[in-house]
Parts: structure tokens; sequence; C-alpha cells
């Protein structure tokens, strides 16, 4: 059976010692009196709420999977779903980082990521259910109105009602402007909405008493396309107006899609028909509302890999530790033993060290992120509240997309250490590649993000905002670029930066003459992207604990043995896997005629 421990010392690493949360904190007004003290006793509760409660269920959840009563409509999910559900409501959790003008606690949303990162590494299948709730909220909160805000936002924040958004049909998916489902417009202000969603997760299911669904529709008089599309709030149970639950909408779950994995969370197929919604936002402008929900949405897609990443690790590293298999190619090392442990061997080193970099270097790059969303939120400042967003925007594709890949190749790696044990379902590994796999697929592809990363957020403000970024790569390499013991970091990210300006614009002008050159290099481009954006965090945790490690030395004191292993991790990631950047470049520059000049191959 796997077991999990919250990575509380490593989050406590990249919040205070690299980002300085503390420092950012001070410079927003509702939380400038957070300390660290209080940060590491939330995430410390947060943890044991993922390990003790949620992880447990991760299996048992994925053997028994959801269950649709055909008759009623009504979705049971696995055994303990709903126990481990009320627990999460009564600690409190739901509002953690929500507005306390509805109930929230207003804590950071970097606070939010954390926590939510333990919960995938528990429980996938259950953390969607919560997770696409804070989504709802935050589309609501920007985008309702004063009345849907009263009615919908404090039951969200306390999760007494939960969220789903509602976007796919069966002819569309990433192409929403052919979506066919109406909204006709009621004497009494609201809408009648009738059409078929797919791919809904939590869709429908017996935690709560109402789901609120936030579904995207066409108006009669709708332009076709993207721009025609409408956003509305449609409940199961219509409220009153003291709030109490009346009568059943027509919306209902008319299916469960039979999955790979995330068996434990219910993605469903749901009906509308004549569905009473209130309209949120403008008419025709349902996208852009949306949108809210969409971006947070992949944000949290990519902390759903990176919780497996962090998960799959630690137990295919106690595994290595224990199993016992042939000697070491330089000689017994466990003499006492008929074997060694395979944690002597050079490539099971490799398959590990490869999660291990991917988790921790995730890990920054997210709360990075999370931090970032802060200050677009709270800081007084409307300049610095705008360049954190745009930065935001360009590191989103890249948190969705390669964060979800690097847990794909993690997880597959970390199976791959158990052998022919990795296969069997008792050890749970193959689950976790299971979960990780829809991970790169749901919230727009990642090739969807990749051409989101290139086409709007590089070349559509001629690479603008990368620049930004690159700044303040150059102001690394300018601190650490003569201190030989940052050269091996330092080194090798200052040459990629230099490197993808070149990149970029010659890709950029290849692409004003032909299209399909942007869509070839597109997911070459982002893999590149990412690991200028890991590579930059490396080196700045590279950074942090080579001034420790110097520190103890003057101090006359033992070197702490994290130091030493994240210097050990960063050397690996620079020399075994930053290295792909030369490769993906070369390919991303054969062009698209390789690939489009194809149709007697794909006759």
């Amino acid at each position: 059976m796997p077991t999990y421990n919250p990575p509380l010392r490593d989050m406590q690493f990249v919040l205070h010692e690299v980002l300085h949360a503390g420092d950012v904190f001070a410079e927003l007004p509702p939380h400038a009196d957070l300390d660290a003290d209080t940060v590491n006793a939330v995430l410390e509760e947060g943890g044991k709420f993922a390990s003790q409660v949620i992880f447990p269920l991760n299996i048992s959840g994925d053997e028994q999977g959801c269950q649709l009563d055909k008759t009623t409509h009504e979705v049971k999910t696995p055994d303990g779903f709903k126990a481990a559900y009320e627990q999460f409501v009564q600690g409190g959790w739901p509002a953690l980082s929500c507005d306390p003008a509805y109930g929230g606690q207003g804590l950071p949303i970097v606070l939010n990521q954390c926590f939510y990162e333990m919960l995938n590494s528990g429980n996938q299948s259950w953390t969607m259910y919560p997770g696409l709730t804070h989504g709802a909220y935050e589309c609501l909160h920007a985008h309702g109105t004063a009345e849907q805000k009263a009615t919908y936002l404090p039951r969200l924040t306390s999760g007494e009602w939960t969220g789903t958004m509602c976007l796919t049909e069966p002819h569309c998916g990433t192409d929403l402007g052919l979506l066919r489902t109406k909204a006709e417009p009621q004497a009494d202000g609201t809408y009648r909405i009738t059409g078929q969603k797919i791919f809904i997760s939590a869709g429908e299911h017996n935690l709560v008493g109402n789901i609120i669904h936030l579904v995207l529709a066409r108006l009669p008089d709708a332009p076709i396309g993207s721009k025609g599309i409408s956003l509305f709030v449609v409940p199961k149970f219509l409220v009153n107006a003291d709030g109490s639950l009346g009568a059943r909408n027509g919306i209902h779950c008319g299916g469960l899609e039979h999955k790979m994995g995330i068996h434990g969370n219910a993605t469903c197929q749901m009906v509308l028909d004549g569905a009473v919604g209130t309209l949120v936002g403008q008419p025709n402008k349902g996208l852009a509302a949306m949108f809210v929900m969409m971006n947070a949405a992949r944000i949290g897609v990519g902390m759903q890999s990176l919780g497996l990443t962090e998960v799959a690790y630690q137990n295919a590293l106690a595994y290595a530790k224990d199993r016992q298999q042939s000697r070491s190619l330089t000689g017994p090392k466990q003499r006492d033993q008929p074997a060694d442990s395979i944690l002597v061997h050079p490539d099971v080193r490799r398959m590990l060290l490869t999660a291990k970099a991917y988790a921790e270097g995730g890990r920054a790059l997210s709360l990075y992120c999370a931090l970032l969303i802060d200050r677009e939120l709270k800081h007084p400042d409307a300049a610095v509240r705008a360049e954190s967003a745009e930065l935001v925007a360009l590191l989103t594709p890249i948190v969705k997309a390669f964060i979800t890949d690097n847990g794909w190749l993690a997880t597959s790696a970390c199976m791959q250490v158990f052998g022919g044990h990795g296969y069997i379902k008792e050890w749970g590994m193959e689950q976790y590649v299971r979960d990780a796999r829809i991970n790169m697929i749901y919230e727009g592809t990642n090739t969807i993000q990749s051409l989101d990363l290139l086409g709007r957020k590089v070349l559509g403000n001629n690479g603008a905002t990368l620049k930004k970024f690159g700044k303040l790569v150059a102001v690394l390499v300018q601190e650490e670029g003569v201190n030989e013991k940052m050269a091996e970091f330092i080194n090798p990210l200052a040459q990629l930066a230099e490197q993808i300006t070149k990149f970029t614009t010659e890709i950029g002008f290849k692409g004003f003459q032909n299209a399909d050159e942007v869509g070839a290099a597109a997911v070459d481009y982002l893999r590149v992207a990412g690991h200028l954006v890991f590579g930059y965090f490396w080196a700045r945790m590279a950074q942090v604990a080579l001034r420790e490690v110097a520190a103890a030395a003057a101090r006359g004191e033992a070197v702490d043995p994290f130091y030493t292993a994240k210097l050990q991790t960063a050397r690996f990631y620079f020399a075994k896997l930053f290295p792909e950047t030369a490769t993906l470049m070369r390919t991303a520059r054969t062009g698209s005629r390789v690939l489009m000049d194809t149709e007697a191959a794909l006759a």
C-alpha cells in the first residue's frame, strides 16, 4: 500500500527562503500581518487532512468509482467521500482564500495552492469536487451580479454547495464557437436553457445539497462563432428568495463517462431541458467571463500533476530503498544482504531524480505564480497589479502543460522503478499513471496551451512579456555570473536565455509567412520555455542552498542535509533534463513541411 508525507519542509523552503513570501505579504494590505509561523501552522494542518483523511480513500475510491441511478439521475460517490467532504467543510478549508465579505478567511492564494497540492497528492479524484467549486466562486466573484453574489458566494465559500463549469458538447471541445446549447429569455429576466454538455467533472454527486453550474449557451440573436456565447448560472435546485432550496431545476446527469482514471470523480453527461438560469456578465461575452474560471482551472490542473508527481516519487523512493535485486556494478554495497537495494543502480536513480526535480521545480513555479496572483488581486499599486497579471498570463500555459507533461513522465518513471510490481494494482503506482494522463488533456489540451503560449502570449505582443521574464533571469545571471560555485547552474541558464530570443524571432518570422509554422513549433517551444522557467527557479534554489551551506561552514556547524539534497537535485536537473532544450529547438526549426506535406503518408 502507498504512503504519503506532506512535503512541508520543501514548501517552507520555497515560500520563505526562495520567494520571500513574507515580504510580498507585507506589500499587500489584507495580508500585511501574516507571518511565517501562521503559514506553517495552516500548512501542517492541511497536510494532516490530505494524508490522514482523503489519502486512505484514494485506492478504494478508484476501485469503487461513482454510481449513477438512472431513474433518479442521482450519483453516489465512493464510500467515505461524503464523510471526508463534511470534515473538509467543518474544518473551514473551502473558505481558506475566499473573500471575508462572503464568509471567507481571506488568506493568500499561495497558501491555498500549497494546500491543494497536498490534496491532489492525497486523492485527485476527491479534490476535484472542491477544486472546481473554487473556480466557480472566482468566476461569480469577478462577474456575478450583486444578487448572484449574495445568493451563491456565501454557500460556495462555506462548501455548503459546490460548483462546476459546463462548456464541452459532444461535437465541440476546443472550438466552443460551435456550441449549440440555447438560452431563451423569459419575461421575469431568467432564461430557459436547453442542450447537452459532456465531460463535466463533479457534475452530479451526493456530497452537498445543491450544485451550481456555470453554463455556456447562445441567445436567440447571438452572432455565430465564439463572439456569440453567453454565460449563465444554473443551479441544480432553484433557490428561493430566503436562500432555501426550491424546485428541482431542469438539469440532470444523463450518464457517467467510463474513464481510464480519476474514477472517484463523477465525469458527467449533463442534459439541460429548459433549465432556469440567470445571465452572468454581458450578453455574448460569456467566454471572457468564463476564462476567469478556466485560467484558475488550468493552474489547478498543473497542481494536480504536481501532487501526483510528489506522491509517486515518495513511494518509488521508499520502494527502491527496500527492494533488493542484484549487486552494484562497482561491487556489493550491502554485504550482509543477499543483494543490494535497487537504489544503487544508476538508472533507478535517474528515474527517481527525474521525478524529484520535476516535483520541486514545479512547486517553485506554481507558488511563484500564486504569489503573482496575490499581488494582482491585492497590491495597492495598479502598475504592480497589471504587471503581475501579465506574467501570470504568460506562465499559466506553462504551469498547465509543462507540469502535466512532466507529471506523466515522472509517474511513468516511478511506476518503472517498481518493475513488475508497478503494474500491479495494490501498489498504487498504476493509478497515479492513469490519473496523471487526463491532466494533459482537459482544460485545454497541452497542444492548445502551447499554441496559446507561442501564438498569443509571446508572438501576440512581439515577445514583450517574455522579455520581462527574461529580465528576471538577467538579474540573477548578473548577481551570480562570477560565482564559480554557481557556474554549473548559471551558465546553461544564461545560454538558453540568449538563445530563446533568436529562437522566438525565427519562429515568429516564419509564422508571419505561414501560420502552420507556429503550429508545428508550438509544442517544442513550450517545453523550451518551460525549461527556461524551471532553470531560473532551480538556479535560485541552488543559490539559496549554497548560501546556507557557506553560512553553516562559517559557523563551524554541520550542513543541513536538506540543502545538500537540493544542490544534488539541481545538478541532476541541469545535467540530465535541461539539455533537452537543444534537441527541442532543433526539431522546432525543422518547420511545418515535414508535418503538412504528408498526404501520402496519411492517406
